[in-house]
């Protein structure tokens, strides 16, 4: 009877095994298929992309496609980059004017800010990641616009445009709808972004870190120079990479702010523009011929390439920040 109950244990023993490895590979298909199926929605885009963008290139060939601002439909030519100029510098001022202040406010909630005030800031501010789009473009178009045109555009071209060199950035009327501007919503959009994922990089920084350059004398602000700032900034850069991939794709916010009136380029911040993506937006509906339509898509197509690469290049940029913190720390 004891040898019966035994071999029963052991068979139940036996079946608990096999359920639980059919579980795990069940659980293990389950989690393939969605790594793969992102990978074919992403091919399937791209092929898409492409197959919709052949008319244009066979029409006018990749370089004129590329490297020519001439952006005529009625006259079948087009040439995108203008509009490539446009997200690339947009998006620069955007992530120039919020960086620094997202890793600012990080620095402020983990280091200096009492705990019954770190919630409320740090709420406030990611609070403004929940904001529609559209919302910040018609923000942008009724608030902003009028204040960059009557009060920040002149101080700008008063003080800085006499400047060798910089000052070129700023020629021109002030209209207020213009690339500036499109930078500047661009960096409120991202700014919570960033400050999110910096904030939690510098939590992660260990205190030992702290701990060791209070030990040698060090002041706070000596401290975040010489230890947090150090360690976090392969986390910091990914926060920076990640709005800067929010920036170039953002299409109706831009729209409202960057002017959409002019495919010249001169060097002016103050000069009304294009970005693909409002592009995009804004002649969509209009395109009424087929090579005209895959122009539209082939603009998508570059947009996808330029992101691309960008994330690309930080992710090697990371790797380069992370292998320079691992050397110090070993070093240290």
């Amino acid at each position: 009877m004891q040898h019966t109950e035994q071999a029963r244990g052991r068979e139940r023993i036996l079946l608990d095994v096999d359920a639980s490895g059919r579980g795990d590979r069940i659980f293990e298909g389950a989690t393939r298929a969605a790594a793969i199926g992102i990978l074919a929605l992403l091919g399937i885009i791209i092929l898409l992309l492409l197959l919709e963008s052949r008319n244009i290139f066979g029409h006018q060939g990749i370089g004129q496609f590329l490297f020519t601002t001439q952006w005529d439909p009625v006259f079948r030519e087009f040439g995108t980059f203008a509009f490539v100029y446009g997200t690339l510098v947009s998006s620069a001022i955007g992530l120039i004017l919020a960086t620094p202040i997202a890793v600012g406010a990080a620095v402020y909630i983990v280091e200096y800010a009492p705990n019954w005030l770190r919630g409320p800031v740090s709420f406030t501010v990611e609070l403004l990641a929940a904001i529609p789009s559209i919302i910040y473009g018609l923000w942008g178009f009724f608030i902003l616009a009028p204040i960059m045109r009557f009060h920040v555009e002149p101080f700008l071209q008063t003080y800085i445009g006499p400047v060798p060199i910089v000052g070129g950035l700023f020629d021109g009327t002030p209209i207020g709808k213009d690339l500036l501007t499109a930078g500047v919503i661009l960096a409120i959009m991202i700014l919570p972004t960033i400050m999110a994922i910096s904030r939690e990089v510098v939590m992660q920084v260990p205190d030992t870190q702290r701990d060791g350059m209070h030990a040698l004398g060090a002041t706070k602000w000596e401290m975040i120079r010489g230890a947090v700032l150090p360690y976090a900034r392969a986390g910091i850069a990914g926060a920076a990479i990640l709005g800067l991939g929010r920036a170039l794709g953002e299409t109706m916010a831009v729209t409202m702010v960057i002017g959409n009136a002019s495919t010249s380029i001169d060097g002016s911040l103050f000069e009304p523009g294009y970005t693909m993506a409002s592009a995009i937006a804004n002649q969509f509906r209009e395109a009424d011929s087929n090579v005209y339509f895959s122009a539209i898509v082939a603009i998508a197509l570059v947009l996808l390439v330029i992101a691309t690469i960008v994330n690309i290049l930080a992710r090697l940029l990371i790797y380069s920040l992370v292998g320079r913190t691992e050397n110090s720390t070993r070093t240290g």
